[in-house]
């Protein structure tokens, strides 16, 4: 009976130990990971654009940190996505455009998803996480499959101007896909998890085509719209590749003659609002879900956009308006709220910050360096810039005061952010400024490797490729 006695004693010490240990071993935070496209910085904690109405992006910037100067690795969908969800820059893979699958190039085993699969995650998502083309949901343990379609222009209604789309519907909130993809990320809030997850909501708004219920629209009066600052001969000081980016006889020069500038900004803004809208469903299910104590939060945009700046549309170029976003992070128990954080970074920080927050291994051939510190601090000492690249041997490489460009023909651009932020005048011919250029030029890419579209010398030199949107 003694022994008996001892024996149950001491499996209930072993018992309460093991108890002990379990609660003392902390649990792996989760990952709510919001992806927006075409969303530049026209959202309320950036103040560059006091007509924008964006309560919800205020509302999360309120609870956590937020960059102003967060750049993207390329001002394009494809690229700039598989870059941050490889950790390689498209300097290394050669995904340069829309129109290169990523997949035969970058295997499973590199990705951020697998990462977090192989450290035990539950990994989820919905909407556009990669480029919509090339999704491969060998990655996911389950992925939302019918988004739906959106609603179209009723016939007879203009749909924009040439290839700027816009057009509001007549029709509710919930018939856009964008609503399916909040509802997919609303429910996995909401559920009881048996392990750490990584869930992944991408909104496809404000990607063109701008249309959305016409009630969004009605919040942004034509009369008190205002145009972005454009002087008409801005490009005047660009050098030709410079300019063959900006193309403005393609998407500027006919907006203008149509007299209808003030529409298309509308329409961006009525859109921005829209998903200002679903990211609000989002948040309200986060500030719910059982899980919120440990779950960090990052919301991104893959670049930025174009609204008649330097006579140009779209993103595809390498100025300001094209390569900033919007991000914003939430980590609980560090990230301090109502923070901004002024550092410029790239988004060749997600993947290894979000590793290093995790605790899971940061594989070797991630680029970027984890921006732990920023989030702890958003005044830590920090002396990295952004980069960014688009098509073969061009790249821009952003620090706090100044914004260099060099183009694969040599052809350059150099811009003093502090007193020039519309980057109207280009110093980069004067003698006087070639030490800054020497500078900026020593973090450009070491590695540029041709990409698989590029089969000629003409190609090579600079020619043209299809864009993809």
């Amino acid at each position: 009976m003694k022994f008996l006695s001892r024996c149950l004693t001491g499996v209930l010490l072993c018992a309460g130990l093991a108890s002990v240990l379990h609660a003392a071993s902390p649990q792996k935070p989760n990952v709510l990971f919001i992806a927006i496209d075409d969303l530049r910085d026209w959202v309320g904690y950036f103040g560059h654009n006091p007509q924008a109405k964006t309560p919800n992006f205020d509302r999360l910037s309120k609870m956590g940190v937020s960059f102003s100067r967060a750049y993207c690795a390329s001002p394009v969908c494809n690229p700039s996505r598989t870059a941050l969800m490889s950790g390689m820059r498209p300097s290394v893979t050669g995904v340069y455009e829309n129109n290169i699958d990523f997949r035969p190039i970058v295997s499973p085993d590199k990705m951020l998803t697998t990462a977090f699969r192989n450290a035990g995650y539950s990994v989820t998502g919905s909407g556009k996480i990669y480029h919509e083309s090339y999704r491969r949901d060998s990655e996911w343990d389950d992925y939302l499959q019918k988004e739906g379609g959106d609603p179209k222009v009723r016939g007879g209604q203009s749909d924009g101007v040439g290839g700027i789309k816009f057009a509001p519907l007549d029709c509710r909130d919930d018939e856009l896909a964008d609503w399916k993809i909040a509802d997919y990320g609303i429910a996995g809030l909401a559920k009881k998890h048996d392990k750490p997850f990584f869930l992944a909501v991408g909104f496809h708004k404000p990607h063109m085509p701008w249309n959305v219920p016409r009630k969004w629209f009605d919040l942004f009066p034509l009369a008190s719209i205002k145009l972005p600052p454009h002087l008409e001969n801005d490009l005047d000081d660009v050098p030709p590749a410079g300019v063959r980016m900006a193309h403005p006889e393609t998407d500027h020069v006919p907006m203008v003659k149509s007299g209808r500038w003030k529409e298309a900004v509308q329409a961006y803004l009525a859109t921005i609002a829209y998903c200002d809208m679903n990211l609000g469903r989002l948040l309200d299910a986060y500030e719910k879900s059982p899980d919120r104590d440990n779950t960090i939060l990052c919301l991104w945009s893959d670049h930025g956009w174009h609204l008649g700046e330097k006579s140009h549309w779209r993103k595809f170029a390498l100025w300001e308006e094209a390569t900033r976003s919007p991000f914003i992070w939430i980590v609980p128990g560090m990230t301090k709220p109502g923070t901004v954080c002024a550092r410029t970074i790239d988004y060749m920080s997600i993947f290894p910050t979000l590793t290093d927050l995790c605790g899971i291994p940061t594989p070797k051939h991630v680029e970027g360096p984890s921006i732990r510190a920023l989030l702890a601090n958003p005044e830590a000492q920090w002396d990295r810039p952004g980069v960014t690249t688009y098509r073969y041997k061009n790249h821009t490489v952003r620090n706090a005061g100044w914004r260099y460009i060099r183009y694969e023909n040599g052809d350059e651009e150099l811009y003093d952010e502090t007193k020039d932020p519309n980057e109207y005048v280009n110093l980069a011919t004067k003698p006087e400024y070639a030490a800054k250029k020497a500078e900026l030029a020593k973090f450009l890419p070491k590695s540029d490797i041709l990409d698989p579209s590029m089969t000629g010398a003409s190609e090579k030199k600079g020619g043209k490729r299809k864009k993809v949107e």
